[in-house]
């Protein structure tokens, strides 16, 4: 059996200059409808590039085409179309439809195909999640096991992969539904009784350093969750050159980011709240002083997002009104945190840390130093800017593929960062606490924060009187 050329894993996708487009292309440039630059792809007709992403006998596509453009597509045409190409595209050039098929012609094929599909359903599962996809994908499998028996048991071992992965997300999504109601309900409870019966954070964990490590678990499982294709999916506008597609977009497409970015507000407020809730100025204080130090552990393990969700709690007018608490605490470390996530020059400190964290995680010995885990909202914030600023298509109609290695480029990196694996123990006590402990609303951090230091002025007085 031919072995496959070995795919390398994301990080080497990027050599430093960028894209290594050119691993084992066997193309010539400029040809059928692809326009090449110093051997790198920038443009093609969308059935050109359809085309290049088919394998044929002596020919593979290159890994990070293959991961580009099935990442760029779906703004395009919907993955089940793309599926249905290709799988007509093989069958009709490799005559995999004749009844006498020659098993030397499918034994230099199948492997590639098989390949190729392999990478489609281990990078992009949830298109998988399509019933259309999976007849596709079945059909085509079927084809090649039919056509020669070494091949049943890889077919079977990719569909198996494909099918435990998907249950293992739907899993999980019922698993957050879960905790989601879990929190609602606690937080009726909350506004009917008194705070006294209230835990804290500090009882349930009182060392910074674990908190920091449990809040680390939530973030790793979470971005391992997301899908590379919810980031183009997210901003799937409608084709300019298709005029009765109306714009390929529904919720289910883009959940996962969707509930990342909502555990950020989650943390945000849980912080807030924390923070408020004491009615003892110096127990405030202890409160600010211990998340301050559990955001500096998650600067030195490299989880950005945590680390800006305690930030941006403690930014809230809420906790920053409350003067004389914050009088009774060493900000000096607080300082140190503002600066490095301090947004001017587009986040120029934290992009250095990040940066750093990325280095260091390139040369890791350990899983610990692995960990990048970036300030997602940021990094939607890029690729989003990206987005806008280049066209899809260029004016002749081709697509423009330069724009898409760059987005490619940057999901690619996430992809790395999502891999790994959490490497401190899970402790369930505070991870049940972080993720449905009730948070207060604005109205009711508010009122909190005024019962802890009253009111200083006019707006402030009256915004008290409508909140009682």
């Amino acid at each position: 059996q031919e072995r496959m050329p070995q795919t390398p894993p994301f990080a080497a996708m990027f050599d430093s200059s960028g894209y290594s487009r050119n691993l084992y292309q066997s193309k010539e440039d400029n040809c059928g409808g692809l326009y090449y630059h110093d051997n790198n792809l920038l443009s093609g007709s969308l059935e050109a590039l359809i085309q290049h992403l088919v394998p044929n006998i002596d020919y593979y596509p290159d890994r990070t085409y293959i991961f580009t453009f099935l990442l760029s597509s779906r703004l395009f045409m919907h993955p089940y179309e793309l599926m249905a190409k290709v799988c007509h595209l093989c069958i009709e050039q490799q005559r995999l439809s004749e009844p006498g098929l020659d098993k030397n012609r499918i034994r230099k094929i199948a492997p590639k195909i098989l390949q190729l599909l392999t990478e489609w359903t281990e990078t992009f599962p949830y298109d998988f999640r399509d019933e259309r996809m999976m007849r596709n994908l079945k059909e085509l499998a079927q084809r090649i096991a039919s056509g020669d028996e070494m091949y049943r048991k890889n077919v079977q071992q990719l569909l198996q992969n494909l099918i435990r992965k998907l249950a293992t997300v739907s899993q999980y999504e019922e698993v957050l539904a879960k905790i989601n109601a879990t929190s609602t309900d606690r937080l009726t409870v909350l506004k009917t009784k008194p705070q006294s019966i209230q835990r804290d954070i500090i009882t349930v964990c009182n060392d910074p350093y674990a908190l920091a490590q449990q809040l680390t678990h939530i973030e790793l499982e979470r971005l391992n969750y997301i899908g590379p294709e919810e980031f183009v999916q997210a901003f799937v506008q409608k084709d300019p050159l298709d005029n009765d597609k109306s714009c390929y977009r529904d919720r289910k497409k883009t959940q996962n980011l969707e509930a990342y970015v909502e555990w950020f507000n989650r943390l945000s407020y849980l912080v807030a709240t924390e923070i408020c809730m004491p009615v003892k100025k110096k127990h405030r204080a202890r409160v600010i002083e211990y998340f301050i130090d559990v955001a500096r552990e998650c600067f030195n393990i490299g989880n950005f997002n945590s680390l800006m969700a305690i930030i941006s709690g403690m930014n809230m007018s809420p906790v920053s009104r409350l003067k004389k608490t914050w009088a009774k605490v060493r900000t000096a470390k607080f300082d140190i945190l503002e600066h490095q996530m301090d947004p001017s020059s587009n986040f120029y400190n934290y992009r250095t840390a990040l940066r750093g964290a990325t280095q260091r995680s390139l040369t890791a010995h350990s899983n610990r130093e692995k960990i990048v885990i970036p300030f997602f909202s940021l990094l939607i914030k890029d690729i989003y800017f990206l987005n806008e600023g280049c066209a899809n298509r260029l004016p002749n109609g081709h697509v423009n593929f330069e724009k898409f290695w760059e987005l490619a480029k940057q999901v690619s990196e996430f992809m790395t960062w999502k891999q790994v694996e959490c490497p401190f123990e899970r402790d369930r006590k505070i991870l049940q606490y972080l993720l449905t402990v009730p948070v207060f609303s604005d109205d009711a951090l508010y009122l909190a924060s005024y019962e802890s230091e009253s009111p200083e002025n006019h707006i402030e007085k009256d915004r008290w009187k409508t909140l009682r």
